[in-house]
């Protein structure tokens, strides 16, 4: 006798499976990068916890006021596609904190600043990935601020090892992180007329893949 439902419970049992696997994997990844970050293991899970879970939450912090504007429902740039939110009240835009992608890694790179003694050269490795991540920030207009998403790494590991060759992945993080919040969202703030988005979010969509990878590739490159 054949059962028409064991072929599709089989798939959705092997979907399942296949999940959990990628899962696991991930997660011993991003365990292996923060630590060779120089977070305590056991804060480790907290961390990652706070980051996946937080990228979904914006706290807002003021509110401007910004003539009203019209800007495309979608938008394409580096490949990815960014759709516009629906606008709550136009002519004023939101802009608050993403608690995943600038809050989590703010507090994690001021522990790391406090902790370790490479102050000076933290500070240089930031100011050097602020000015590239700037240069290459685009504005989507309706959304925020986009930026390619392996350049913020990429150029904190090349910054990092330059810097502290035996402490790089602790400067690495910082200065990527940190520089892609900083060159992206913050020196780009003048700006938000031009975004003609109801809600910027720093730390948000554009900018949160550079900053998460760059805990990971940091700790794996560096």
């Amino acid at each position: 006798m054949i059962f028409p439902l064991a072929f599709p419970l089989l798939l959705i049992f092997f979907v399942i499976v296949l999940a959990l696997m990628v899962l696991v994997f991930e997660l011993r990844i991003l365990g292996y990068a923060y630590r060779k970050i120089g977070v305590p293991p056991r804060y480790m899970f907290a961390v990652m916890l706070a980051t996946l879970i937080g990228s979904h939450f914006n706290i807002p912090v003021f509110e401007m006021r910004v003539p009203p504007k019209p800007a495309p429902s979608e938008a394409t740039v580096f490949g990815r596609t960014y759709v516009r939110p629906p606008v709550v009240e136009r002519g004023a835009t939101v802009v608050a904190i993403n608690v995943g992608g600038a809050l989590v890694p703010l507090l994690l790179s001021l522990y790391l600043f406090l902790k370790l003694r490479m102050r000076v050269r933290m500070l240089i490795g930031t100011a050097i990935v602020a000015a590239i991540v700037h240069a290459l920030a685009t504005i989507v207009p309706g959304v925020g601020i986009a930026v390619p998403m392996f350049l913020p790494p990429l150029a904190a590991v090349v910054v990092a090892l330059a810097l502290a060759f035996r402490q790089a992945p602790p400067l690495a993080y910082v200065a990527g992180s940190m520089g892609a919040l900083i060159g992206a969202d913050l020196m780009n703030l003048p700006k938000i007329a031009q975004l003609a988005a109801p809600v910027v979010s720093i730390g948000g969509a554009g900018t949160f893949d550079g900053v998460f990878l760059t805990g990971i590739i940091a700790g794996l490159l560096a």
